[in-house]
């Protein structure tokens, strides 16, 4: 690491370290209006956007990068205009920071409860799609953290397009320009300055490619929310309604085949394989979906069904590819999700209350689900109104992370000039 960009990071950290302590006790309406205004300020400079946006696709197209991280990378008319709706949406979320809750009484007469704070810096570090910049910003900014933004270096001129707006938005509300800094440098040596700067830095936030996840949770010296795979799975129970069962394992399967949430193995109980899986087979070969099964679903989903290798359980595709394994129990079916599953998202099919309990009880995941498509497991299908990402790990937040996610209690205290006898 060369001294000029740890002593820019330090800069940077010790500025959001300073802002987050005015944000603390900034008012909702006083963040409401930063995030209106800078939504003003990105409709106001769509022109300035396409252009920076155009230089990094013109450099991306130049490096070599395929044409699906040149879609990420892409901000469309129609991807600001969804920028500007979801700062106006972060706007009209209810503020968690100062809500006190379960207050009581103790024997000795104090009052005791808990109150909603920022959790204070929020290090963020992403790829490639340039909207991540609002998404973090306005969340962050609503939960009244300050943040530190490490966009990819193929989003460099993109990500500092949108910063400048975020900027007239915190200068309109009177907000230090420190709650929100976007990295400048495209030096990897930032990253690992990031990370590794607890005096200033309280949680990071990585959004990316597992090889980026690995490095930073390997590396940080900072808390980590994050999520490494999705690994996520639907299970047909021997008491499941198959028309419902068809219609969630199609939708989890290919109503997108990339996102985190996409089911990527499923699980058929033996008894009723024979009448499930070939109909599933021909909706998936239709829709382009590569099968991969043990021999017992490789028999009932016909020709073309390649074996399934025992890597192909703890794989994530993000592709049209699914693995497919027939089982004998329940038992076998939250045996195998456990096992290789990433804790991601599991769906069970299913009319027995019994085994839909057992299942949310015994399944080790951060979505569980009972007759539903496991592509509801984000924030704004779960009334978040939008997520900073998914988290698998069991401390602090799990599952997907919205405004309460990027917050912390601590207890309060009241009292009447009482003493400890």
């Amino acid at each position: 690491m060369t001294e000029s960009v740890l002593d820019y990071m330090t800069r940077l950290g010790r500025a959001a370290r300073e802002a987050s302590r005015v944000l603390a006790r900034t008012s909702t309406a006083q963040k409401n209006r930063a995030l209106e205004a800078a939504a003003a300020a990105l409709d106001a400079a769509r022109e300035e956007l396409a252009a920076a946006n155009a230089q990094d696709l013109a450099a991306g197209r130049a490096s070599g990068l395929d044409e699906a991280m040149l879609d990420r990378l892409a901000l469309t008319p129609a991807r600001i205009d969804e920028m500007i709706e979801g700062l106006r949406q972060v706007a009209r979320l209810p503020d968690p920071i100062g809500e006190i809750r379960d207050m009581r009484y103790m024997p000795s007469g104090i009052q005791v409860g808990r109150m909603r704070v920022p959790l204070g810096v929020i290090g963020i570090v992403y790829e490639s799609r340039p909207n991540v910049t609002i998404d973090a910003a306005s969340l962050c900014l609503k939960s009244g953290n300050a943040t530190i933004l490490r966009g990819g270096s193929e989003a460099i001129h993109s990500n500092q397009a949108i910063a400048r707006c975020i900027q007239l938005g915190l200068a309109e509300a009177g907000l230090p320009a420190a709650a929100v800094q976007v990295v400048e440098t495209t030096d990897r040596a930032a990253v690992g300055a990031l990370i590794s700067m607890p005096e200033f830095v309280d949680v990071i936030v990585p959004r990316g490619g597992k090889g980026l996840i690995e490095r930073i949770s390997r590396e940080a010296k900072v808390p980590v929310i994050k999520h490494l795979d999705g690994i996520c799975h639907v299970y047909i129970d021997v008491a499941a309604d198959l028309d419902k069962a068809i219609r969630v394992a199609d939708n989890a399967k290919t109503q997108r085949f990339a996102p985190c949430n996409t089911m990527e193995t499923l699980l058929v109980h033996a008894a009723v394989a024979a009448r499930a899986l070939p109909p599933l087979g021909e909706i998936y070969r239709a829709k382009g979906v590569e099968l991969r099964g043990c021999p017992r679903s490789r028999e009932l989903l016909g020709p073309g069904t390649l074996a399934a290798s025992e890597e192909d359980w703890s794989t994530e595709y993000n592709a049209p590819v699914l693995s497919v394994r027939v089982v004998d129990s329940l038992d076998e079916a939250i045996a195998h999700i456990n096992h290789y599953g990433s804790h991601h998202t599991d769906a069970i099919v299913t009319e027995s209350f019994t085994d839909a309990r057992r299942f949310l009880a015994e399944v080790d995941s951060s979505s569980v689900m009972i007759n539903a498509s496991t592509r509801f497991a984000d924030g704004f299908e779960y009334g978040l109104g939008a997520e900073i990402g998914i988290s698998t790990d069991k401390l602090h937040a799990r599952g997907p992370v919205g405004l309460e996610g990027l917050t912390s209690e601590k207890y309060v205290v009241f009292g009447d000039g009482h003493v400890r006898g």
